[in-house]
């Protein structure tokens, strides 16, 4: 088989080899007669790779992430031909929590790498911070075909094991082609959601990921796949503002700052916004009470640091509901984005840009996603 080279700017795991290692991801096999589509699945561990502990299939909650290898996973799933040519790549095989935001930089360029030859991407990941890399990946992956992301709330090999079916799901839709433009997606329970608009509801439950207010994209059901709805980019398909401004190609993995997340409550102190500032965070995603409230304690600490050139986004604590932009310098408004997804935002704005109004312009279009419809001419 071909091989496809991709040069590393950095080290994929922690047990990756060196920066500038050279990286080979299996190039598109032949298409047959069926003209199916050509998937490569990008391994990167979590739950959905896990053993369970001690040999026991009973055990649903003591298991080790990121053990068994994706190859050998998409061999096991019966009548895979069905669906699509499958490959595999395996990127690293760790929670998902144990990634940093470099080793996500590299996994984008390697998914956008994927997709010049294959037709979708597939990527397994643990759950636990499966909702930032999905967001992630939307922000930055330039094609416009077909990224899911998948994974599982229970090892593959225990007993009532979401994983295959989650994993055979993930590939039938990419390779259905109908997330093309979509950006990425994430697909757990046969439900398919927006990366922009998921989040983790529940430690242990199978149907733990949800969209917020608007609602799942769709749903498989056996050989259906049924879409009723559309992230806005869809309606900028085929235009150059499709794209995201936020190419890593055209910078480097040390351009992208530290951003973190204060939580609002009761009476907070002033200690989490003015430690994340001693310890180098250039910018602050707020997750506030209501409509984005904060202490009087954090409101002064984030004056203060406001004069330190620290750029804050507002969110809410609550899991939904849309922060208005206002005039107040060096605060953004978050719109509907959670705090986990304003800080992914914020994160690549601030790694692209040093300029506020752009930055703010960027959380007004890419970060809403708004429908844009043209109307029809007189």
């Amino acid at each position: 088989m071909a091989l496809l080279s991709v040069t590393a700017v950095g080290a994929f795991a922690a047990d990756a080899p060196a920066a500038g290692t050279t990286f080979s991801i299996p190039d598109v096999k032949v298409k047959d007669a069926s003209t199916k589509s050509n998937v490569l699945v990008i391994g990167t561990g979590g739950t959905i790779s896990g053993q369970a502990n001690d040999g026991d299939p009973t055990n649903l909650q003591s298991y080790k992430s990121g053990t068994y290898k994706i190859e050998d996973m998409v061999a096991q799933l019966p009548k895979k031909e069905k669906i699509a040519d499958v490959s595999t790549y395996q990127f690293g095989n760790k929670g998902s929590g144990s990634y940093a935001i470099s080793d996500l930089y590299d996994l984008s360029l390697t998914v956008d790498q994927a997709l010049k030859t294959y037709d979708g991407v597939v990527v397994t990941s643990g759950t636990d911070t499966m909702e930032d890399i999905a967001y992630f990946l939307d922000l930055t992956v330039q094609s416009e075909k077909p990224v899911v992301i998948t994974g599982a709330m229970r090892p593959w090999d225990v007993i009532g094991t979401d994983a295959p079916a989650n994993l055979y799901n993930a590939i039938k839709l990419a390779a259905s082609g109908k997330t093309k433009w979509f950006g990425t997606v994430l697909m757990l329970n046969d439900i398919v959601q927006a990366a922009r608009d998921v989040t983790k509801t529940n430690a242990q439950r199978l149907d733990t990921f949800q969209s917020p207010v608007l609602g799942a994209l769709g749903y498989i059901d056996q050989d259906n796949i049924s879409i009723y709805r559309a992230p806005g980019r869809v309606s900028k398909a085929g235009k150059p503002e499709w794209k995201t401004p936020f190419d890593l190609t055209k910078i480097s993995k040390t351009d992208l700052p530290q951003v973190e997340i204060a939580y609002a409550y009761q009476d907070a102190g002033a200690g989490a916004i003015n430690g994340f500032i001693a310890d180098g965070a250039k910018g602050i995603v707020t997750a506030g009470t209501g409509a984005g409230g904060i202490s009087p304690k954090m409101s002064a600490a984030r004056s203060e640091a406001i004069k330190k050139g620290i750029l804050f986004v507002t969110t809410t604590r609550t899991g939904s509901g849309t922060m208005y932009p206002s005039d107040s310098d060096g605060i953004i408004a978050g719109d509907s984005l959670n705090a986990t997804h304003a800080r992914m935002l914020l994160l690549l704005s601030m790694g692209f840009s040093k300029d506020q109004p752009t930055i703010k312009k960027w959380f007004a279009t890419y970060g809403t996603q708004n429908v844009v419809v043209d109307a029809p001419k007189a």
